[in-house]
């Protein structure tokens, strides 16, 4: 007997053939498939198509039960977009999940990020800026997914202007964990469970109060934090810098199915090139963190029971 759940997937992978087949041959040069097994594709959003200013990279992966009761997980790549229109634009893409469930949202989503940027490109903001990675000329990993169709590394903005913090909002406390040093290059996660994105800002400002971990060479972060009345996510990340490691850290979160969490992993660099290592120690950083604070959930098992928790070795503190 098949399980009663194949039939809605059956359904649900269909749509997906149709929607991607439809964005392939509309997008053409602009649409990427990145891992075809995986569902996992690309679109490069610009705000026209002659001599474009504001570009905007979608990267999807298309869950099994995507359109029928799961939307895309999505990350937003441009090294401009940070703070308020983030968000702003993040929460636009959700709203449009919430307003059509069970369809498919990708060319909706595609023409609300070029609304986002024609409008962006009418006002009179200056040229983004972009920012070289550490190690851009190691980054030749093609067999990661992460790596292929990323515009320009972001930039974690330490400028953003946050919102002031509310006497009425206590912020829950920043745990630090055990750094990690490698040829002179240390790295060290933070994490704090989040349930808003404002707890994320105003998180992120506390954390930067630190000059140490203000003056890090990256401050690599992601979160993700589940609503459950809407059963989705919300979710985000950064690289600043280090290009694609705030991808596979929002990666990891998902991979783990850590929810209601903030994970920064700062490195500071120490003047010798780690090539991919690099990216196995901010795993690990983050991986080790979310472990030892009982956010990993047991792999292979359907209950929602979370690791135990170690010993704590971590400091706590803002």
């Amino acid at each position: 007997m098949q399980p009663r759940n194949s039939e809605p997937e059956f359904s649900s992978f269909l749509h997906q053939i149709d929607e991607i087949e439809a964005l392939s041959s509309i997008y053409e040069d602009e649409w990427c498939v990145i891992d075809e097994a995986a569902r996992i594709f690309c679109i490069r959003v610009v705000d026209e198509l002659e001599n474009p200013t504001w570009t905007v990279c979608l990267q999807v992966m298309l869950p099994p039960e995507y359109p029928s009761s799961a939307p895309p997980v999505y990350q937003l790549n441009a090294s401009w977009l940070r703070g308020q229109e983030r968000t702003a634009l993040s929460n636009s893409l959700e709203e449009i999940y919430l307003q059509n469930l069970g369809e498919c949202i990708l060319f909706l989503w595609v023409g609300k990020i070029r609304d986002f940027l024609l409008l962006k490109s009418q006002s009179a903001d200056a040229v983004p800026e972009t920012r070289k990675t550490t190690e851009e000329a190691e980054v030749n990993d093609q067999d990661d997914y992460f790596l292929v169709c990323q515009p320009p590394p972001q930039q974690l903005a330490v400028d953003v202007d946050f919102p002031e913090s509310s006497e009425v909002e206590q912020l829950p406390p920043i745990i630090h964990g055990e750094p990690i040093t490698d040829r002179r290059s240390t790295f060290q996660a933070h994490l704090s469970p989040v349930v808003t994105p404002n707890q994320v800002k105003l998180l992120l400002q506390e954390l930067y109060q630190n000059k140490k971990i203000a003056n890090a060479t990256h401050n690599i972060y992601a979160y993700r934090i589940h609503c459950e009345d809407k059963q989705t996510f919300l979710q985000d990340c950064e690289d600043d810098g280090e290009t694609a490691a705030g991808g596979r850290l929002l990666h990891l979160l998902q991979i783990l199915d850590a929810r209601n969490v903030l994970v920064v992993v700062s490195r500071w660099y120490g003047g010798i090139l780690l090539g991919p290592d690099r990216f196995k120690h901010i795993n690990n950083c983050a991986r080790n963190i979310l472990v030892d604070e009982g956010y990993a959930e047991l792999a292979g098992e359907g209950s929602r029971t979370s690791i135990k928790k170690k010993k704590p070795k971590n400091k706590r503190g803002k």
